[in-house]
């Protein structure tokens, strides 16, 4: 590992040299990539700067121990031994985090993409609830929140919303979030006050960019025609709406939130480009199953992850057993603690499952 570091010490010192170069600014997308590299050494490369320091404090400390007779100068000494170990052992666990395989998708924005499940109307309301917590959640983060496609119900609820987030490493943090979201309350329409368990699908997916699919125009299939819907914030009354039939996989896509047909086909085919980058990135997890099993809410999308249970006021996280009593701050899109503690748990895993492997 100190190998390791060593190395990524002394190429941060080759970024930061190319990157005060006079010239450096004149290629604009080699001096992008080498801040986007500044960006990714500079935590760990401040977490091995404190390590060494905190060794050396050890190595000090130790030498005073050895040497020094006064009292007093030796309580100090094992005041800052102790203090430097505690350090160490934090930064060296700090280290090893720092230091996991990252997803080359961690950066990207994500489009996420939420579905009605069992529970017809109930589904569509809790759906369209849930998609407003994302958005609570993206603007507490400063992120752009941008609606794609969404097919309304006539009561407020929504079918299916697509949106894009974006912003500074969206999909590291919100692809936990892929899976099965369950609810547990007495809907309104019922009289009986009788609990209704529905579910709804909740897919994230990194944004493709135009290099990472290449889309054949022979492979689609574009319509434009008048939009339509129960109105609300999804539907326009322009004839602008485009659908885009993608013949090899068979995906439709369809996008009216836009007053223009131009707009409206940028977001359709960004869509498209996501899915079928998405359906790449299924197929290679299925090819390496072992590190899909080792990742913490990566993993089959049929998965129950969660459940909102609204008569207990709590909501409960089954990949890691963590159940909240604050129900109505999550529903408003306070779910940081949730999250944090997911990325957590799938960083434990993964460190136990590479030291299994050493």
């Amino acid at each position: 590992m100190f190998d390791k570091l060593e190395d990524l010490l002394m190429h941060y010192q080759e970024v930061m040299n190319l990157i005060s170069e006079p010239d450096a600014a004149n290629d604009s997308r080699r001096f992008q990539q080498l801040m986007k590299e500044q960006a990714q050494l500079t935590p760990i490369v401040e977490a091995y700067t404190d390590y060494k320091k905190n060794k050396e404090a050890i190595e000090d400390s130790l030498a005073i121990l050895d040497e020094e007779s006064d009292e007093e100068m030796r309580e100090m000494a094992k005041e800052e031994l102790s203090e430097a170990k505690s350090r160490v052992e934090e930064l060296e666990h700090t280290l090893k985090i720092l230091l996991l395989p990252k997803d080359p998708n961690d950066d990207k924005n994500v489009i996420v993409e939420i579905r009605g499940g069992a529970g017809g109307d109930e589904a569509a309301l809790f759906a369209a609830e849930i998609y407003r917590m994302y958005v609570h959640y993206a603007e507490s983060r400063g992120w752009k929140v941008e609606l794609l496609e969404c097919e309304e119900t006539g009561i407020g609820g929504m079918k299916s919303v697509s949106f894009m987030v974006s912003g500074n490493g969206a999909y590291s943090i919100l692809k936990y979030e892929s899976g099965v979201h369950r609810v547990q309350r007495v809907p309104e329409t019922e009289s009986g006050g009788r609990i209704h368990t529905s579910t709804i699908t909740v897919a994230v997916m990194p944004e493709a960019e135009d290099f990472d699919i290449e889309i054949n125009d022979n492979d689609i299939r574009i319509d434009v025609m008048r939009a339509s819907g129960n109105g609300g914030q999804c539907v326009n009354t322009t004839d602008s709406a485009v659908r885009l039939t993608h013949y090899p996989t068979g995906i439709v896509i369809y996008s009216q939130t836009e007053k223009s047909q131009l707009q409206n086909k940028d977001k359709a085919f960004a869509l498209l480009r996501t899915k079928l980058y998405d359906l790449e990135l299924q197929r290679r997890a299925a090819e390496e199953s072992a590190e899909r099993l080792s990742q913490i809410g990566t993993g089959d999308r049929s998965e129950k992850i969660r459940t909102y249970n609204f008569p207990q006021g709590r909501v409960t996280d089954h990949r890691i057993g963590l159940t909240l009593y604050k129900l109505d701050k999550i529903m408003n899109g306070d779910i940081q603690e949730i999250l944090d503690a997911l990325i957590t748990a799938d960083q434990a895993k993964r460190l136990a499952t590479m030291e299994d492997v050493a």
